[in-house]
Protein backbone atom coordinates (compact mmCIF):
# COMPACT_ATOMS: atom_id res chain seq x y z
CA UNK A 1 0.00 0.00 0.00
CA UNK A 2 1.13 3.65 -0.69
CA UNK A 3 2.84 5.80 1.58
CA UNK A 4 0.08 8.08 3.47
CA UNK A 5 0.98 10.71 0.84
CA UNK A 6 -2.25 9.82 -1.00
CA UNK A 7 -4.59 8.26 1.56
CA UNK A 8 -6.65 11.73 1.53
CA UNK A 9 -6.77 14.06 -1.17
CA UNK A 10 -9.16 16.87 -2.24
CA UNK A 11 -10.38 16.91 -5.87
CA UNK A 12 -9.67 19.37 -8.49
CA UNK A 13 -13.24 21.03 -9.47
CA UNK A 14 -13.20 23.72 -11.89
CA UNK A 15 -14.04 27.28 -10.73
CA UNK A 16 -14.09 25.76 -7.10
CA UNK A 17 -10.25 24.40 -5.86
CA UNK A 18 -8.57 27.67 -6.23
CA UNK A 19 -6.00 28.48 -3.74
CA UNK A 20 -8.62 30.43 -0.93
CA UNK A 21 -10.68 26.85 -1.52
CA UNK A 22 -7.42 24.59 -1.00
CA UNK A 23 -6.46 26.80 2.12
CA UNK A 24 -9.60 25.84 3.65
CA UNK A 25 -9.39 22.84 3.10
CA UNK A 26 -6.09 22.56 4.58
CA UNK A 27 -7.48 23.86 8.05
CA UNK A 28 -9.79 20.71 7.77
CA UNK A 29 -7.62 18.46 6.78
CA UNK A 30 -3.38 18.77 7.82
CA UNK A 31 -2.37 15.71 6.23
CA UNK A 32 -4.86 15.71 2.77
CA UNK A 33 -2.79 16.21 -0.52
CA UNK A 34 -5.02 18.96 -2.36
CA UNK A 35 -5.54 19.67 -6.05
CA UNK A 36 -5.49 22.45 -8.18
CA UNK A 37 -8.50 23.11 -10.34
CA UNK A 38 -7.45 22.12 -14.24
CA UNK A 39 -5.20 24.26 -15.46
CA UNK A 40 -4.36 24.43 -19.39
CA UNK A 41 -0.86 24.14 -20.76
CA UNK A 42 -2.45 27.65 -23.46
CA UNK A 43 -2.78 29.31 -20.20
CA UNK A 44 0.22 29.04 -18.53
CA UNK A 45 2.40 29.36 -21.57
CA UNK A 46 -0.14 32.45 -22.94
CA UNK A 47 -1.72 33.70 -19.83
CA UNK A 48 -1.05 35.08 -16.37
CA UNK A 49 1.15 32.19 -14.37
CA UNK A 50 0.80 34.12 -10.81
CA UNK A 51 -3.09 34.63 -11.31
CA UNK A 52 -3.29 30.42 -12.36
CA UNK A 53 -0.25 29.25 -9.97
CA UNK A 54 0.09 31.28 -6.53
CA UNK A 55 -0.75 29.34 -3.65
CA UNK A 56 -0.03 29.83 -0.18
CA UNK A 57 2.44 27.83 2.01
CA UNK A 58 0.33 26.45 3.88
CA UNK A 59 -0.98 24.13 1.21
CA UNK A 60 1.53 21.52 1.07
CA UNK A 61 1.40 18.89 -0.31
CA UNK A 62 -0.45 20.50 -3.46
CA UNK A 63 -0.43 18.81 -6.84
CA UNK A 64 -0.97 21.26 -9.85
CA UNK A 65 -3.55 19.89 -12.36
CA UNK A 66 -2.73 20.41 -16.13
CA UNK A 67 -4.66 20.37 -19.38
CA UNK A 68 -2.94 19.64 -22.73
CA UNK A 69 -2.01 16.86 -25.20
CA UNK A 70 1.43 18.26 -26.41
CA UNK A 71 4.03 16.40 -24.64
CA UNK A 72 6.67 19.37 -25.50
CA UNK A 73 4.07 22.27 -23.59
CA UNK A 74 3.27 19.36 -20.41
CA UNK A 75 7.12 19.16 -19.74
CA UNK A 76 7.32 23.13 -20.13
CA UNK A 77 4.29 23.60 -18.18
CA UNK A 78 5.48 20.62 -15.71
CA UNK A 79 8.25 22.83 -15.09
CA UNK A 80 7.16 25.68 -14.57
CA UNK A 81 4.82 24.15 -11.57
CA UNK A 82 8.02 22.47 -10.07
CA UNK A 83 9.32 25.93 -9.82
CA UNK A 84 6.60 27.47 -8.56
CA UNK A 85 6.84 25.02 -5.77
CA UNK A 86 4.35 22.80 -6.41
CA UNK A 87 4.65 18.56 -4.92
CA UNK A 88 3.27 16.97 -7.65
CA UNK A 89 1.98 17.37 -11.33
CA UNK A 90 -1.32 16.00 -12.83
CA UNK A 91 -2.47 14.97 -16.22
CA UNK A 92 -6.07 15.50 -16.41
CA UNK A 93 -7.47 12.50 -18.62
CA UNK A 94 -10.76 12.66 -17.10
CA UNK A 95 -12.92 15.66 -17.89
CA UNK A 96 -15.88 15.04 -20.27
CA UNK A 97 -16.66 18.67 -20.99
CA UNK A 98 -16.77 19.40 -24.69
CA UNK A 99 -14.34 22.44 -24.56
CA UNK A 100 -12.26 20.35 -23.33
CA UNK A 101 -12.40 17.66 -25.86
CA UNK A 102 -12.34 20.43 -28.61
CA UNK A 103 -8.64 21.01 -27.50
CA UNK A 104 -7.95 17.16 -27.49
CA UNK A 105 -7.58 16.96 -24.00
CA UNK A 106 -9.46 15.37 -20.97
CA UNK A 107 -11.09 12.23 -21.02
CA UNK A 108 -10.71 12.02 -25.06
CA UNK A 109 -7.25 11.37 -23.99
CA UNK A 110 -8.43 7.55 -22.85
CA UNK A 111 -8.57 6.74 -26.35
CA UNK A 112 -4.72 7.55 -27.22
CA UNK A 113 -2.91 5.44 -24.42
CA UNK A 114 0.45 5.99 -26.22
CA UNK A 115 -0.09 9.69 -26.59
CA UNK A 116 -1.06 9.75 -22.71
CA UNK A 117 2.28 8.07 -22.16
CA UNK A 118 4.25 9.75 -24.32
CA UNK A 119 2.98 12.85 -22.34
CA UNK A 120 3.93 11.18 -19.28
CA UNK A 121 7.67 10.57 -19.98
CA UNK A 122 8.20 14.15 -21.38
CA UNK A 123 7.14 15.68 -17.95
CA UNK A 124 8.89 13.03 -15.63
CA UNK A 125 11.90 14.14 -18.09
CA UNK A 126 11.46 17.76 -17.18
CA UNK A 127 11.08 17.70 -13.79
CA UNK A 128 12.06 15.56 -10.28
CA UNK A 129 8.73 15.57 -8.33
CA UNK A 130 6.07 13.15 -9.35
CA UNK A 131 3.53 12.44 -12.20
CA UNK A 132 0.10 11.73 -11.83
CA UNK A 133 -2.83 11.06 -14.00
CA UNK A 134 -6.75 11.16 -13.22
CA UNK A 135 -9.10 9.32 -15.56
CA UNK A 136 -12.00 7.89 -15.72
CA UNK A 137 -13.03 4.00 -15.93
CA UNK A 138 -13.51 4.17 -19.47
CA UNK A 139 -15.51 6.28 -22.52
CA UNK A 140 -19.12 6.09 -23.32
CA UNK A 141 -21.38 3.13 -22.54
CA UNK A 142 -18.45 0.38 -23.02
CA UNK A 143 -17.27 -0.85 -19.70
CA UNK A 144 -15.02 -3.49 -21.16
CA UNK A 145 -12.09 -3.74 -18.54
CA UNK A 146 -9.52 -3.81 -20.89
CA UNK A 147 -9.70 -0.63 -21.98
CA UNK A 148 -8.83 1.00 -18.97
CA UNK A 149 -6.22 -1.64 -18.36
CA UNK A 150 -4.51 -1.06 -21.66
CA UNK A 151 -4.68 2.15 -20.61
CA UNK A 152 -2.81 1.99 -16.91
CA UNK A 153 -0.64 -0.19 -18.25
CA UNK A 154 0.69 2.43 -21.26
CA UNK A 155 1.03 4.79 -17.87
CA UNK A 156 2.89 2.36 -15.71
CA UNK A 157 5.02 1.58 -18.32
CA UNK A 158 5.59 5.33 -18.67
CA UNK A 159 6.86 5.76 -15.31
CA UNK A 160 3.42 6.89 -13.82
CA UNK A 161 3.66 5.48 -10.17
CA UNK A 162 0.24 7.37 -9.26
CA UNK A 163 -3.52 7.33 -10.77
CA UNK A 164 -6.24 8.79 -9.12
CA UNK A 165 -9.48 6.61 -11.33
CA UNK A 166 -12.91 8.12 -11.57
CA UNK A 167 -15.13 5.08 -10.81
CA UNK A 168 -17.01 6.05 -13.87
CA UNK A 169 -16.84 6.01 -17.47
CA UNK A 170 -17.03 9.45 -19.01
CA UNK A 171 -20.33 9.84 -21.78
CA UNK A 172 -18.43 12.04 -24.53
CA UNK A 173 -21.92 12.64 -26.48
CA UNK A 174 -24.89 13.34 -24.83
CA UNK A 175 -24.24 14.13 -21.10
CA UNK A 176 -22.94 17.58 -19.71
CA UNK A 177 -20.11 17.08 -17.15
CA UNK A 178 -22.85 17.86 -14.49
CA UNK A 179 -24.52 14.45 -15.59
CA UNK A 180 -21.07 12.47 -16.04
CA UNK A 181 -20.59 13.18 -12.33
CA UNK A 182 -23.71 11.22 -11.60
CA UNK A 183 -25.33 9.20 -14.28
CA UNK A 184 -22.37 6.80 -15.51
CA UNK A 185 -22.64 3.87 -12.91
CA UNK A 186 -20.15 3.60 -10.32
CA UNK A 187 -18.16 0.34 -10.83
CA UNK A 188 -16.02 0.64 -7.68
CA UNK A 189 -15.05 -3.13 -8.30
CA UNK A 190 -13.41 -2.09 -11.47
CA UNK A 191 -10.95 0.76 -9.36
CA UNK A 192 -10.49 -2.38 -6.86
CA UNK A 193 -9.33 -4.70 -9.98
CA UNK A 194 -6.98 -2.36 -11.26
CA UNK A 195 -5.50 -2.18 -7.54
CA UNK A 196 -5.07 -5.58 -8.11
CA UNK A 197 -3.53 -5.72 -11.29
CA UNK A 198 -1.26 -2.78 -10.63
CA UNK A 199 0.22 -3.72 -7.30
CA UNK A 200 3.37 -1.66 -7.98
CA UNK A 201 1.13 1.87 -8.38
CA UNK A 202 -0.82 3.77 -5.97
CA UNK A 203 -4.34 3.60 -6.46
CA UNK A 204 -6.54 6.60 -5.85
CA UNK A 205 -10.01 5.98 -5.73
CA UNK A 206 -12.75 9.22 -6.85
CA UNK A 207 -16.08 9.11 -7.05
CA UNK A 208 -19.59 9.08 -4.90
CA UNK A 209 -17.44 9.32 -1.47
CA UNK A 210 -20.26 11.16 0.40
CA UNK A 211 -19.51 9.60 4.05
CA UNK A 212 -16.19 9.57 6.23
CA UNK A 213 -16.83 5.29 7.04
CA UNK A 214 -17.86 4.67 3.00
CA UNK A 215 -13.58 6.00 2.48
CA UNK A 216 -13.06 3.84 5.18
CA UNK A 217 -14.14 0.88 3.40
CA UNK A 218 -12.49 1.54 0.52
CA UNK A 219 -9.43 2.42 1.68
CA UNK A 220 -9.18 -1.29 2.72
CA UNK A 221 -9.19 -2.18 -0.84
CA UNK A 222 -7.24 0.96 -2.55
CA UNK A 223 -4.38 3.03 -1.62
CA UNK A 224 -6.36 6.08 -1.32
CA UNK A 225 -9.86 7.89 -1.45
CA UNK A 226 -10.27 11.74 -3.58
CA UNK A 227 -13.14 13.73 -1.90
CA UNK A 228 -14.56 16.69 -4.26
CA UNK A 229 -18.58 17.52 -3.94
CA UNK A 230 -19.18 16.29 -0.98
CA UNK A 231 -16.15 17.48 0.86
CA UNK A 232 -17.20 21.08 -0.45
CA UNK A 233 -20.85 21.21 0.55
CA UNK A 234 -20.19 19.18 3.89
CA UNK A 235 -16.82 20.29 4.50
CA UNK A 236 -16.34 18.72 8.27
CA UNK A 237 -16.42 15.33 6.36
CA UNK A 238 -12.38 16.32 6.06
CA UNK A 239 -12.09 16.28 9.38
CA UNK A 240 -13.71 13.13 10.59
CA UNK A 241 -11.37 11.23 7.75
CA UNK A 242 -8.58 13.13 9.12
CA UNK A 243 -9.12 12.15 12.77
CA UNK A 244 -10.17 8.92 11.42
CA UNK A 245 -7.03 8.65 9.51
CA UNK A 246 -5.19 8.89 12.56
CA UNK A 247 -4.54 12.80 11.83
CA UNK A 248 -4.64 16.29 13.20
CA UNK A 249 -8.07 17.45 12.86
CA UNK A 250 -9.46 20.83 13.66
CA UNK A 251 -10.57 21.05 17.40
CA UNK A 252 -13.81 22.64 16.18
CA UNK A 253 -15.43 24.54 13.13
CA UNK A 254 -15.39 27.68 15.31
CA UNK A 255 -11.71 27.39 15.32
CA UNK A 256 -11.82 26.84 11.34
CA UNK A 257 -14.27 29.96 11.06
CA UNK A 258 -11.97 32.09 13.12
CA UNK A 259 -8.36 31.12 11.09
CA UNK A 260 -10.39 31.90 8.19
CA UNK A 261 -11.17 35.19 9.92
CA UNK A 262 -7.64 35.40 10.06
CA UNK A 263 -7.09 34.40 6.62
CA UNK A 264 -9.93 36.36 4.76
CA UNK A 265 -8.19 40.18 6.83
CA UNK A 266 -4.98 39.27 4.95
CA UNK A 267 -6.28 38.79 1.74
CA UNK A 268 -8.60 41.37 1.85
CA UNK A 269 -5.32 43.66 2.64
CA UNK A 270 -3.71 42.38 -0.35
CA UNK A 271 -6.62 43.40 -2.56
CA UNK A 272 -8.93 40.25 -2.34
CA UNK A 273 -12.26 40.39 -2.59
CA UNK A 274 -14.12 38.93 0.40
CA UNK A 275 -16.49 36.86 -1.37
CA UNK A 276 -13.53 35.49 -3.17
CA UNK A 277 -13.32 33.50 0.32
CA UNK A 278 -15.96 33.03 1.83
CA UNK A 279 -17.83 31.43 -0.94
CA UNK A 280 -15.86 28.29 -0.13
CA UNK A 281 -16.89 28.03 3.28
CA UNK A 282 -20.48 27.96 3.47
CA UNK A 283 -20.38 24.31 4.15
CA UNK A 284 -18.40 24.67 7.22
CA UNK A 285 -21.70 24.22 9.73
CA UNK A 286 -23.93 21.88 7.55
CA UNK A 287 -26.31 20.16 9.37
CA UNK A 288 -25.54 22.19 12.67
CA UNK A 289 -28.03 24.25 14.41
CA UNK A 290 -28.31 27.89 12.66
CA UNK A 291 -26.50 26.61 9.24
CA UNK A 292 -28.52 28.28 7.16
CA UNK A 293 -27.78 31.47 8.57
CA UNK A 294 -24.51 31.10 8.70
CA UNK A 295 -24.69 30.54 4.84
CA UNK A 296 -27.02 33.13 4.37
CA UNK A 297 -25.09 36.20 6.03
CA UNK A 298 -21.86 35.21 3.96
CA UNK A 299 -23.72 34.82 1.10
CA UNK A 300 -25.22 39.12 1.57
CA UNK A 301 -24.14 40.84 -1.90
CA UNK A 302 -24.56 43.94 0.15
CA UNK A 303 -22.37 42.81 3.26
CA UNK A 304 -19.64 41.20 1.00
CA UNK A 305 -19.42 44.58 -0.92
CA UNK A 306 -18.07 45.91 2.18
CA UNK A 307 -15.36 43.95 2.42
CA UNK A 308 -14.84 43.60 6.10
CA UNK A 309 -13.76 40.16 7.00
CA UNK A 310 -15.64 40.40 10.20
CA UNK A 311 -18.67 39.30 8.68
CA UNK A 312 -17.12 35.74 9.10
CA UNK A 313 -16.97 36.61 12.79
CA UNK A 314 -20.42 38.04 12.81
CA UNK A 315 -21.74 34.79 11.34
CA UNK A 316 -19.96 32.67 13.62
CA UNK A 317 -22.02 34.07 16.45
CA UNK A 318 -24.93 34.08 14.63
CA UNK A 319 -24.15 30.13 15.37
CA UNK A 320 -22.52 30.00 18.55
CA UNK A 321 -25.55 31.58 19.80
CA UNK A 322 -27.69 29.32 18.58
CA UNK A 323 -25.91 26.06 19.38
CA UNK A 324 -25.84 27.37 22.92
CA UNK A 325 -29.38 27.76 23.10
CA UNK A 326 -29.76 23.88 21.98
Amino acid sequence: MTAATHRLCTAPMMDWSDRHCRYYFRLLAPSARVYTEMVTTGALLHGDVPRHLRFHDAEHPVALQLGGSEADELARCARIGEQWGYDEINLNCGCPSERVQRGAFGACLMAEPELVAQCVRAMRAAVAIPVTVKHRLGLDHDEDHAFVRRFVQALEDAGCATVIVHARNAVLKGLSPKDNRSIPPLRYDAVYQLRREFPAMTVVLNGGVQRCDEALAHLQRVDGVMLGRSAYHESWLLAELEGALGGQPPVSRAAVARAMFDYARAEVARGTPLRNITRHILGLFHGRPRARAWRQLLSDASALARDDPGLILHALDRVETAEEAV
